[in-house]
């Protein structure tokens, strides 16, 4: 099993939370997809490693932003 952290930016609601967790989610792989809309954390789990891009990519469809 893998884990890795982001912090999104942009996200303000409850609605924002579940946009970003349903496009991670579609991520071949990702088992769980944990929000904390104060913080901004995403926590990614994942059968096996998943490539940064893939998730960058999906927070961007979701509408939301990856802080660097």
């Amino acid at each position: 099993m893998a884990t890795s952290t982001y912090t999104v930016t942009g996200m303000t609601c409850g609605h924002c939370v579940g946009s970003v967790r349903k496009e991670i989610g579609k991520i071949d792989g990702v088992t769980s997809v944990d929000v904390d809309l104060a913080s901004g954390l995403v926590k990614v789990e994942s059968a096996a490693p998943i490539a940064d891009a893939d998730v960058l990519a999906a927070v961007d469809e979701a509408g939301y932003e990856v802080a660097s």
